[in-house]
């Protein structure tokens, strides 16, 4: 019996206790230090040619007005990298500058040209196929890729799996193991102390329920004894490493979210899969102004949160995606339309950072999708694949992304 078939057999009264963040949880033995493995999904198809480009590729100058590229110098100088493709000089938009540092010091590495072979531009359909680890809608399966993944390796804590936003993601569709947590100090129950004994002598016993009762009260107890207190009363949470989170409104909840990972990786709960989604990245105008302000806090909370744990490097590996990319020709709104080939990042201790992995389709008329847009030489299962087999351990490829051969390793990871 899961945490779902327990909350629905309990009365309306115990289930609003117990609140809703608690659905769909299962239980196992205490933490033993596993791989952690995040998804940070950038919702609304984030710009890959404003993030990282060829900055002298004279398609890609002639194709965009100035406001919406990165250029060698003048006002909207990028910063340089090394070990690019192609032999072409890639830069990185100047707001990502802590991102230039983690790929400096071979912690980040970006794969650039990826995405879905499926080809389709729209949010939906893409982030629903994405989500569900497939590329075509006739075989998209009724679970998400990460709760497959997560039925393939052991679990060895009280929370194997969160989604550190308001709601689980469609990539934990299906999931008994898995649960949204916002906030660690919302992860109590919603009533007085003293019902915490009246539901443990309600559900004493060795039956189904009854265990799955005593598992959730001793998680909610565990996660409250461990959160930071000043006589008795709940305190706010102080990062280490002098890690500076942003507070921009823009990025608040973004930043709520990545101190709530930071807090359960430091409770040692057992955490294995989280996933993170910040959206507002479907510029179809403005996007001179608002990708600019996006990306600086984007890059400023990852950064801050990787500070944050930085005594779990060695254990972490966080991922960077988005549905798809953005046409190249810029649009007369000072923005971009769909398009389809993207860049994404891969943070980590066991990350082979400071280098560009992929093919480069280029840039030139004939080169693009459908004569106008990036293509995909990778497809964007290849770069979750290595994560899940080099770190996470598992070989059931097939069983996490169904139909989908066994991928060529771009050997980004140790």
């Amino acid at each position: 019996m899961n945490r779902r078939t327990f909350l629905s057999g309990c009365s309306a009264a115990i289930a609003a206790m117990a609140g809703s963040q608690l659905h769909s949880m299962t239980f196992s033995t205490a933490d033993n230090n596993p791989e952690i493995f995040i998804l940070v999904f950038l919702r609304g198809g984030m710009d890959g040619l404003h993030l990282v480009a060829p900055v002298s590729d004279k398609n890609y100058i002639d194709s965009r007005e100035i406001g919406l590229r990165i250029t060698e110098s003048g006002t909207q100088k990028g910063l340089p990298l090394i070990n690019t493709l192609s032999g072409q000089d890639f830069y990185l938009h100047a707001k990502a500058q802590p991102f230039k540092e983690l790929y400096d010091s071979k912690q980040l590495a970006i794969i650039h040209a990826c995405g879905l072979t499926n080809g389709t531009r729209s949010h939906f359909d893409a982030m629903d196929l994405i989500d569900k680890g497939v590329s075509d809608t006739n075989s998209a399966p009724s679970t998400g890729w990460l709760t497959r993944l997560l039925e393939t390796i052991p679990h060895t804590g009280h929370l194997p799996a969160i989604s550190a936003t308001p709601q689980l993601p469609v990539s934990l569709l299906g999931s008994n193991t898995a649960t949204s947590l916002y906030d660690p100090k919302g992860f109590t129950l919603n009533a007085d102390p003293r019902f915490t004994g009246i539901l443990k002598n309600l559900y004493q016993g060795d039956s189904a329920l009854a265990r799955t009762a005593q598992q959730t009260l001793q998680t909610i107890q565990y996660i409250q004894s461990k959160l930071p207190r000043k006589n008795g009363t709940l305190t706010d949470y102080v990062p280490d490493n002098l890690a500076h989170y942003p507070s921009q409104w823009q990025v608040q909840e973004l930043t709520q979210s990545f101190k709530t990972l930071a807090q359960l990786i430091k409770m040692d709960v057992g955490l294995q899969v989280a996933t993170i989604d910040f959206g507002g990245w479907d510029m179809h105008e403005g996007q001179t102004w608002l990708f600019p302000l996006l990306l600086e806090g984007f890059a400023q909370a990852l950064t801050a949160f990787y500070n944050d744990i930085h005594l779990y490097h060695k254990r972490v590996t966080i991922a960077v995606m988005s549905e798809f990319g953005r046409r190249l020709r810029s649009n007369k709104s000072n923005g971009t339309d769909h398009g389809y080939g993207n860049a994404m990042l891969v943070l980590g201790g066991n990350v082979k950072g400071g280098t560009m992995y992929g093919k480069w389709p280029g840039l030139a008329t004939e080169q693009l999708d459908n004569r106008v847009d990036l293509a995909v030489t990778t497809d964007y299962r290849t770069i979750l694949s290595e994560i899940c087999m080099k770190r996470l351990h598992t070989s059931a490829i097939q069983t996490i992304f169904p139909g989908f051969i066994k991928p060529q390793l771009l050997n980004f990871l140790s």
